[in-house]
């Protein structure tokens, strides 16, 4: 057993965000057979990431303040502190913070076969996609 060395908070480029969005890395595997990486991220209010799908799906646990989950077929779902969502494994999405307020959540994911492929980042969200009615 051992303590992990700490992680630098980065903060996420602007081809996969707009707005400011930082990483904190909480787990990453040390070994081939590993997948399951785990992260906190947090948003600043209105903050959102491009269209983006995971191999194996995903785990989102919000933390703080409002998030906001959308699907290509214009479903959103806003999600309070402690809730998790799922995506589903090659679900379009995109996550963001709710205006007014920052969000931090904690994604948990494991890699695809390609490690490469874990993540397929796309296009950016447009601004309706964003401000569209959330299901009740």
């Amino acid at each position: 057993m051992n303590i992990e060395p700490p992680s630098q908070t980065v903060k996420n480029p602007p081809e996969q965000f707009v707005g400011d969005v930082w990483v904190d890395v909480v787990a990453a595997p040390h070994d081939d057979d590993q997948r399951m990486s785990v992260a906190i991220v947090k948003f600043a209010p209105g903050a959102r990431t491009a269209w983006h799908s995971h191999a194996r799906g995903q785990y989102l646990r919000v933390t703080q303040g409002i998030a906001r989950f959308g699907t290509r077929d214009g479903q959103i779902i806003e999600v309070r502190p402690g809730q998790t969502l799922y995506t589903p494994p090659g679900q379009d999405h995109w996550h963001a913070a709710a205006h007014g307020t920052f969000m931090e959540h904690i994604a948990m994911l494991e890699a695809g076969d390609d490690p490469s492929g874990t993540t397929i980042w796309k296009e950016h969200i447009t601004d309706a996609d964003y401000e569209g009615t959330p299901r009740r």
